[in-house]
């Protein structure tokens, strides 16, 4: 696959994962946040299913066996997943589709933090401006006022330390025996199976609900999980890793030109300085550490 077509199939990427953001919020006009999490998530793993048992199969081959403790790993995975996608899912009942995909993103500068926090490990100097300046862009996000941020960004701005947690692990974890499907499928079940159970607990569901919420919710399971996932792990083999650091970055701005053109979302000056911010943070932090090593990945 040559570079630029791996690159372009990111950009699809991030332009899928960016627009899921407005069919989370449509879905929740007919279920509750755990319905729609909890399908969404089984559906994306049952697209994904034949690339698990295709890989299972490439690694029994190989001798390679999967044990009891990969299975636990991948699983507190899924509950990572889990409390992410239903704690941004919850902030979405409150908030535009335009915060929900730049607040989300603060967890990129919490994933050094983190791993400097759990594993020691010192993180770039460029990680605390960037940190700073993602709080500055929430700030500025807010019209200038915290007080002005709804109960929904706060459920997304939590829902940023989950996702971190996942990132800081999930690739490990994939490396550990070259079992990213595999890894992938399992937290997929997981997150679907704890949310579809906590939904049947608190939630009321209806077949007329799910029927009409089905649109949203297949754009959210087949298209951002299932093709989504599929095109990054393919895709991100075959090109720089500067590439597709800024690639997948722009979720977030098409998360905002989304939540404009369908659902006539705006910001003003002030609020686009704070995207502006908060977008430029995550660059640096992704793109900084890189540069400043000198790697350079096979161009293809």
């Amino acid at each position: 696959m040559s570079r630029t077509l791996a690159n372009c199939l990111m950009l699809l990427a991030a332009l899928i994962w960016g627009t899921t953001f407005v069919a989370q919020q449509l879905g929740m006009q007919d279920v509750g946040p755990l319905t729609y999490t909890g399908i969404r998530f089984l559906i994306g793993a049952l697209f994904v299913l034949p690339l698990a048992l295709r890989e299972y199969g490439r690694l029994a081959a190989r001798g390679v066996v999967i044990d009891r403790r990969d299975l636990i790993s991948w699983a507190g995975l899924g509950c990572l997943l889990f409390g992410g996608a239903i704690l941004q899912q919850v902030g979405m009942l409150t908030t535009t589709v335009t915060n929900a995909g730049f607040l989300t993103a603060i967890y990129v500068p919490l994933v050094p933090l983190l791993a400097w926090m759990l594993h020691g490990q010192r993180p770039h100097i460029s990680t605390w401006p960037a940190a700073f300046g993602c709080l500055i862009g929430t700030y500025l996000l807010s019209g200038g006022e915290f007080a002005a941020l709804t109960v929904g960004d706060f459920w997304v701005i939590a829902s940023a330390f989950f996702w971190a947690g996942h990132v800081l692990w999930v690739g490990r974890l994939a490396a550990k025996k070259g079992t990213p499907i595999l890894v992938a499928f399992t937290q997929f079940v997981v997150c679907g199976v704890l949310a579809s159970v906590a939904a049947l607990l608190s939630e009321p569901i209806s077949l007329a609900g799910i029927s009409a919420a089905m649109p949203a919710i297949l754009y959210g399971g087949l298209l951002s999980v299932g093709v989504g996932f599929t095109l990054q792990v393919i895709a991100q083999r075959h090109t720089r890793a500067a590439d597709a650091a800024i690639l997948l970055s722009s979720e977030t701005l098409f998360a905002a030109i989304a939540g404009a053109l369908y659902l006539g979302e705006r910001l003003n000056g002030m609020q686009m300085g704070g995207c502006a911010l908060i977008f430029a943070c995550i660059l640096a932090v992704q793109l900084l550490p890189y540069l400043s090593r000198g790697d350079k990945a096979p161009a293809h």
